[in-house]
């Protein structure tokens, strides 16, 4: 009788998924029926293992390479996913070594590389002997962000300030809330703290849906810098704002429950539908389209827009450790004449007088200040109203000097960072 799968095995399925076929892991794990087959516990164990995996590649793939003297051969390539596998719980997850050692040597043999048993075994043994000191000696931001990144962010915030967006990277994201009313009596029933800009902050680990006021839909989960720019429109209750490339739809929830009527639109019927679930659980409504917004035309213009237009996503990395494994250089160029063309289209959706916010959760200078500055150099009708300390809790450090946001993963990391984002305001002419 076939076992039944275990979390390491659903673990190894979806680290090739993301490594070889460049599968998103997100999605990777809801195609993967082994992973929705798991216990709630197992399937956070296996979700932990690939993120640990994926945040800490260069350093685990450098330690097999110092064990080996030859490189594995493409036909192997599972039973080098299964020493990353291994070494991640050995040195980054501090499983004790002699159960990192045996349930990965019996992966190897239940996938049938049973003539891959001994160098699996004598590899995990060594390192679990060696690895540690051999860590130590690891520059870890460097070893574990491909040049690419490395050059783009050194170009755009220095060498220090890439070194400190590469070591936030390290961490495992917290959990940030966004409640619809009364932050500080939910941040004491949440066991939560009350950040500056708003959100409330709390340890990641166990059931979402056990939590207070998940049932009567009193927050969602949203990232801190991912709440701001739909707090940029001021009062917007009963207006009209359209809100574009709205999935998975935490933007869309705030300017519904700020009381605006929304009109939501996306060009995926998977995502959209997402969205739609998540609003019902939250008991707020609005319009939902499913369409690509560069072509789309409303019935009317609306008084606020907001683009949080497709991006590399370079800046939710802390909370997506896949997306350097995923995305190039090639994809920054790709997705910045993406969103000029939805910038351009956002823009005519705008009434005279109204308001539209283009936000990114990308790092990359061509998908946020570039783009916006080209926007601008246009001429068209529209001029950029700065944001104010105070509507990002005073924290000045998350501000350009042209009065746009730009958070990165290093900044708050006294209590434990933000996702890296752009996003700016531009006003029509009335």
């Amino acid at each position: 009788m076939a076992t039944a799968p275990s979390a390491r095995s659903v673990a190894i399925d979806l680290i090739g998924a993301v490594l070889r076929r460049k599968r998103p892991l997100d999605d990777a794990i809801e195609d993967n029926i082994d992973m929705s087959g798991l216990p709630t516990r197992d399937r956070a164990f296996a979700r932990l293992l690939v993120a640990t995996v994926l945040r800490r590649l260069g350093q685990i793939d450098a330690l097999i390479a110092h064990c080996l003297n030859t490189p594995l051969p493409p036909r192997a390539a599972a039973v080098h996913d299964m020493l990353r596998l291994g070494i991640a719980q050995l040195l980054f997850l501090r499983t004790p070594a002699h159960a990192a050692v045996a349930t990965t040597v019996d992966l190897a043999e239940a996938r049938g590389f049973i003539s891959h048993k001994g160098l699996v075994n004598a590899v995990l043994r060594r390192l679990s002997q060696e690895g540690p000191g051999l860590v130590q000696l690891q520059d870890a931001p460097r070893l574990d962000t491909p040049d690419w990144l490395w050059q783009s962010w050194s170009a755009a915030y220095g060498e220090e300030g890439c070194r400190a967006i590469a070591t936030a990277h390290l961490k495992e994201a917290p959990l940030d809330l966004t409640v619809r009313a009364d932050p500080e009596g939910w941040a004491k029933l949440l066991d939560s703290v009350l950040l500056p800009t708003g959100t409330l902050r709390r340890n990641a680990g166990g059931a979402i849906t056990s939590l207070p006021g998940y049932a009567e839909g009193a927050w969602w989960v949203q990232d801190a810098a991912a709440a701001i720019p739909a707090r940029l429109f001021g009062e917007i209750s009963g207006k009209r704002v359209i809100d574009l490339c709205a999935a998975p739809g935490g933007k869309t929830a705030q300017l519904a429950a700020a009381g605006a009527i929304v009109t939501a639109i996306d060009r995926s019927q998977r995502r959209l539908d997402r969205l739609i679930h998540n609003l019902h659980r939250l008991d707020l409504s609005v319009e939902a389209i499913v369409a690509d917004a560069a072509v789309w035309q409303p019935r009317a213009k609306a008084a606020a827009v907001l683009l949080d237009a497709p991006c590399t996503a370079t800046g939710a990395i802390r909370r997506h450790p896949d997306v350097p494994h995923l995305k190039t250089p090639d994809d920054v160029a790709r997705l910045a004449v993406v969103q000029e063309r939805l910038l351009g289209a956002a823009a005519e959706m705008v009434e005279p007088g109204g308001t539209l916010v283009y936000c990114t959760c990308s790092l990359e200078p061509e998908e946020g200040t570039a783009q916006i500055a080209r926007f601008l150099a246009r001429g068209g009708p529209f001029r950029r109203v700065p944001i104010e300390p105070a509507e990002v809790g005073g924290l000045t450090e998350l501000l350009t000097a042209e009065g746009d946001l730009r958070t990165l993963p290093s900044h708050l990391a006294e209590r434990d960072g933000i996702d890296g984002f752009y996003a700016a305001r531009l006003r029509r002419a009335a």
